[in-house]
């Protein structure tokens, strides 16, 4: 795959996650509002699993991965 096209496919896909797998992961979120450690690890790990299977972002460590995808942390929102 060329630059451009893995560049494209990332965006299609980190829109697809923002609008449709995020808002599932948020509901009633504030209601819950997870406050164990291990159920915001949880949450947590669902972003984290996307964004490792990304082309290109593997190697990366979390943070650096929100970064370049201009994603938050679930843990902040």
């Amino acid at each position: 795959m060329l630059f451009t096209d893995v560049f494209i496919l990332v965006t299609l896909l980190v829109r697809a996650y923002t609008t449709y797998v995020r808002p599932l992961v948020d509901y009633n979120s504030i209601i819950w509002s997870p406050h164990y450690k291990q159920d915001i690890e949880r949450i947590e790990s669902v972003q984290c699993r996307f964004t490792e299977r990304l082309p290109g972002l593997k190697n990366y460590k979390y943070t650096e991965r929100l970064t370049m995808l201009d994603l938050a942390s679930l843990e902040l929102r």
